[in-house]
């Protein structure tokens, strides 16, 4: 197959057709499961960013749904917290949150799961697990570097220190060996689902 036509997403293969309602079902879906990842959090007394199951879900649905529809559902969860619904880590809602020193994190993950999702569409990274894994990481990278901006400016703003190296020990470091096992996790998972669903698509 071409790596530069669109390939098929694991939801491609499993819900076939394209309609408004199927792809307002396919997003609920997906917003769904990151307001279940969000609530594995565990917050880390040397930061205000906590390690959660969010960032696994924003690039599992970007792998699983494609670019377009998996930005859609990291936006819908997104504006569900906006709205007050408790579906952020600890259960938490509205728009605080979003303006704290988290926002940046929040904020990137319609783009990393648009990352994640473009790289399955054009690459068949959910095909394998070394792209996979890549995707992923690409994935949490977007949000490293959106999430560490908007810590500097947030930090800036509170009067915390805000030197390169405060900012990498507050919003990247802690994180990046559980982020290396999502990916491998990821890796084990996804191109086994997608294998699944194009044996039932046969």
């Amino acid at each position: 197959m071409n790596a530069t036509a669109r390939q098929p997403t694991i939801a491609d293969l499993l819900v076939p057709g394209r309609s408004l309602a199927r792809d307002a079902a396919i997003v609920l879906a997906g917003g769904v499961l990151l307001a279940v990842l969000a609530q594995a959090a565990i917050p880390l007394p040397f930061t205000p960013v906590p390690l959660t199951g969010q960032t696994l879900g924003v690039t599992l649905i970007g792998l699983a749904l494609g670019g377009r529809l998996g930005s859609l559902a990291a936006g819908a969860y997104l504006a569900g917290a906006a709205a007050g619904l408790p579906v952020l880590a600890g259960a938490a809602g509205g728009t605080g949150p979003l303006a704290g020193a988290t926002g940046g994190h929040l904020l990137a993950f319609p783009f990393a799961a648009w990352l994640a999702g473009t790289l399955a569409e054009r690459r068949g990274a959910h095909r394998t697990a070394a792209a996979t894994a890549f995707a992923v990481a690409a994935g949490h990278a977007a949000i490293y570097a959106i999430g560490t901006a908007w810590l500097w400016a947030w930090a800036r703003a509170a009067g915390v220190p805000a030197d390169p190296v405060s900012l990498l020990a507050m919003g990247v470091l802690p994180f990046l060996p559980g982020d290396a096992l999502k990916a491998v996790a990821a890796a084990a998972l996804v191109p086994a689902v997608s294998r699944a669903a194009a044996r039932l698509r046969a």
